[in-house]
């Protein structure tokens, strides 16, 4: 059998009729049962139009295997985290391409407790069980259960839990699904607050779940999304906006003038709120923007630990270090209290705990924002991206105090710095800048960077 082409770093990403279909999803549900040995693994799928279809497969497969089925239905990817432990199953998968383009889809997957698939271990040996489908049917198949009601009410309990309702004042808040997953999830969370007595009130946007996507692909780190979501802050005079990618485990927030916050500085926010809960614990973040977070986890006493780019990488350095938070500029955060695992809804209600203790959004990053100016993640599709990479190498490489190899390079030019990577789920090339105290660093980064990568 050739090789199965949606098989990356840390999950499964494809373009539908090319890299995957139902065919080989169902190789995929029979390849994970038996890498995993599973009697019983929770599945869900996002709201895309061949998702259910793929779901179905896999479905299929992990019966055939002679695995039993949870069915969550149309969840986001942090529903099948809660659901895989919560329900002791022996794995979760759920069907997503987050926020891949239409022709995209994909698959994300942890194993018992929701711990992580390494794609050296767990990854690599479905992979292979995959594409060589040598399976024999299991003398019972595999039974399918509808959890969906009772896996959201108990992951919603797990939400809640995470703010202290008593200190919530009352707060506007415009959410964005973008047409994605997120609408339902969220109505049930809405739902749960208010039942508790949280004084919390919401303006919805895009909310209805719609597999055309008629707004566009939902992801908000793309500047040319954000604006549907800031001039309706605006006009609501929300206290602050959320917006979300496909499956929701990513969130992105506005101040109340519109202002998009870059993910470096909620990861800053989030690090420092439970050090003041946790002192002296571990906060785990990625390479690519790392001065603000560093300086604030050390200003509180934490342990700032830095590991790979990727969900699977973080959530193995949260288990390793017993982390409690980690945060990827990206808008991926993880909890400890979450299975160490990433969710896009305990963010902001986090975030409205804050700005009910503190104030506005918008003073609480002001200032870090003067302190360490970024850019905020530039894409660039190029036609060869290792080449261009490596003009930058040859040019920085003698200027740089230091560079970091984790992930892609970071190039330490000491006032200035910037990270530089091929993504692992699309072909592009993805630069950050940053700088100390001036801005102007920043804009000169990206400019020089930017000539040798499209020279």
């Amino acid at each position: 059998m050739s090789e199965l082409t949606c098989f990356k770093a840390y999950d499964i990403r494809g373009r539908l009729g090319v890299d995957l279909d139902e065919v080989i999803a169902y190789r995929i549900g029979r390849a994970f049962a038996e890498a995993l040995n599973a009697k019983t693994v929770v599945l869900g799928r996002d709201v895309r139009a061949s998702s259910m279809a793929l779901a179905n497969s896999v479905a299929d497969g992990l019966r055939d295997q002679g695995c039993d089925v949870l069915d969550l239905g149309l969840s986001g990817t942090e529903e099948m985290y809660h659901a895989t432990a919560h329900l002791t199953a022996d794995g979760g998968v759920c069907v997503t391409a987050s926020h891949n383009p239409m022709d995209y889809n994909g698959m994300k997957m942890v194993g018992g407790g929701s711990a992580p698939l390494g794609a050296e271990t767990g990854l690599a040996q479905v992979k292979a069980l995959a594409e060589a489908a040598k399976f024999t049917d299991a003398e019972v198949r595999g039974s399918l259960t509808d959890a969906s009601i009772a896996a959201r009410a108990a992951y919603v309990d797990t939400i809640c839990g995470f703010a202290d309702l008593s200190a919530l004042k009352p707060l506007k808040i415009l959410v964005n699904a973008g047409h994605g997953t997120a609408g339902p999830t969220f109505d049930a969370i809405a739902d749960r607050l208010s039942a508790l007595g949280a004084p919390l009130s919401f303006e919805r946007l895009y909310h209805d779940p719609d597999g055309t996507f008629p707004q566009g692909i939902p992801n908000p780190l793309l500047p040319e999304n954000r604006p549907a979501t800031a001039d309706a802050v605006r006009a609501s005079g929300a206290d602050f906006g959320v917006a979300w990618d496909g499956d929701f485990d990513r969130c992105f927030f506005f101040d109340h003038t519109g202002a998009f916050i870059d993910g470096e500085y909620v990861v800053g926010l989030l690090a420092e709120a439970f050090l003041a809960k946790d002192p002296g614990a571990t906060v785990i973040h990625d390479p690519r923007i790392i001065w603000n977070t560093q300086d604030l986890v050390a200003r509180a006493g934490g342990r700032a630990v830095q590991t790979r780019t990727g969900h699977a990488f973080i959530k193995q350095a949260m288990r390793d270090e017993n982390a409690v938070y980690g945060g990827e500029m990206s808008a991926h955060h993880y909890f400890r209290d979450f299975v160490y695992c990433d969710s896009g809804m305990i963010p902001w209600l986090l975030i409205a705990e804050l700005v009910s203790r503190n104030g506005p959004l918008a003073g609480l990053v002001a200032d870090r924002k003067a302190a360490f100016p970024s850019s905020g993640e530039i894409n660039f599709k190029l036609d060869n991206p290792k080449a261009a990479i490596a003009r930058v190498l040859a040019v920085f490489e003698p200027k740089a105090q230091a560079i970091d190899r984790m992930d892609g390079f970071g190039f330490d030019l000491g006032d200035w710095r910037f990270n530089l990577r091929s993504s692992n789920t699309e072909p592009v090339v993805r630069l950050n800048v940053e700088a100390r105290n001036n801005a102007d660093l920043v804009s000169m980064g990206v400019e020089s960077v930017t000539k040798i990568l499209l020279r």
